[in-house]
């Protein structure tokens, strides 16, 4: 018998990028500019929620199965103040362990073996995983480089009768880019055109920078009806070990993502989501002072690494500074990266784990700039003692 028990098409995704990293770091002591997580908590008011949740034994046993009312209403309040958006809180939220559950759920409810889920790429590695999970077929469209703006022509190139949902996520990991709404209104009409379904990663909507504003797609004529937003209160309150998120949209959608969550998780988090629902009412000042604060830190990281000599893509949004490393003489991300940790003791991540082949993108490399200053200093420090 084989000792190999995965099943064929998990095979690929056997051995995640990030846990790959996470160890190195560990063996080889290096500073984690890797992974997206900040190293210092959200909002005090939030952590005190939490404990006085669980002090008092709110949330301790299990929630409701679509999350607490009081989550769903923050998250229907926060869509109508931020976005104009109305939707009801009892047929068109449902709460997930984290944005991938929420996914994993939506695309698990909407697709199967013969469908087709188009997406750009590189993309968030969790995205292949899950539609390989589904059985459907994943159709990954490259941004274009050197810039990674979408390319809506082949977009449009790459729909067929069997496509059923386009996965969209902007703010953008890896790149950090932001869709303008230029781009999002030419995706809306290709969507429309072919009547699919749009699932729009949206965990990083608070975390855009300059006048590069995050604008939902579900915003656009035509759109909210045909659209699942995902949303993520560890990225929005940088509680991200909490893994509470949602999914909102119209009830016709929302309930096919209710009847697949509800055999995933079932429930989790109970008291931390009504901590996050706190987290959704703060005031503009809190969402304000995090986009200042990491937008101070993504012009360190990036001024820090245009030093060194590797040209940086523009962040507009996320966690990730993306940089070319070929002006410094390497082509290969992977080798890089593995040498980055042995000899500076620094992570980071090769964008041909985002991406089919691997072989595209080989000379991107993602940053993690979600640090303290002292850490992003130090490490761009030790990468400077071998170039």
């Amino acid at each position: 018998m084989s000792e190999n028990f995965l099943v064929q098409k998990m095979r690929p995704h056997a051995v995640s990028i990030f846990a790959e990293m996470s160890r190195l770091a560990v063996e080889t002591n290096s500073i984690n500019l890797g992974q997206g997580f900040p190293d210092t908590d959200g909002p005090q008011e939030i952590k005190d929620e939490a404990a006085r949740c669980i002090a008092s034994g709110r949330g301790n046993q299990y929630p409701p199965p679509n999350g607490f009312p009081e989550l769903r209403l923050a998250i229907a309040a926060h869509q109508k103040r931020f976005y104009h958006i109305d939707i009801d809180p009892d047929t068109g939220v449902v709460a997930t362990t984290g944005a991938s559950e929420a996914i994993a759920s939506s695309l698990l409810a909407l697709v199967e073996k013969g469908h087709e889920v188009v997406f750009f790429e590189p993309a968030f590695d969790v995205y292949r995983a899950i539609i390989d999970l589904t059985g459907a077929i994943p159709v990954g469209v490259p941004l274009q480089k050197p810039d990674f703006r979408p390319d809506i022509q082949a977009l449009a190139e790459a729909i067929t009768p069997a496509t059923r949902v386009l996965l969209l996520n902007s703010p953008h990991n890896p790149s950090g880019i932001v869709f303008n709404r230029e781009e999002l209104s030419a995706i809306a009409s290709i969507v429309i055109e072919h009547e699919l379904i749009v699932i729009s990663d949206e965990a990083y909507e608070h975390l855009w920078f300059d006048s590069h504003i995050h604008i939902p797609i579900s915003t656009l004529p035509g759109m909210f009806e045909r659209t699942i937003t995902i949303g993520s209160g560890g990225k929005s309150f940088s509680f991200t070990g909490w893994k509470v998120g949602w999914a909102s949209g119209p009830q016709s959608l929302i309930s096919a993502v209710k009847a697949v969550r509800q055999h995933l998780s079932y429930v989790s988090g109970g008291p931390f989501q009504l901590a996050i629902a706190c987290g959704l009412g703060l005031p503009d000042q809190y969402f304000n002072e995090i986009r200042h604060g990491l937008s101070a830190k993504r012009d360190q990281l990036s001024a820090g690494l245009e030093h060194i000599g590797m040209r940086v893509i523009p962040t507009e949004g996320t966690y990730f500074v993306t940089t070319d490393i070929s002006p410094i003489g390497f082509t290969d991300g992977f080798e890089f990266a593995r040498m980055l940790a042995k000899k500076c003791q620094v992570i980071a991540i090769p964008h041909q784990v985002f991406t089919e082949s691997g072989q595209d993108f080989k000379e991107y490399v993602r940053w993690a700039f979600c640090k303290k200053p002292e850490v992003l200093a130090e490490a761009t420090t030790r990468i400077r003692t071998i170039f």
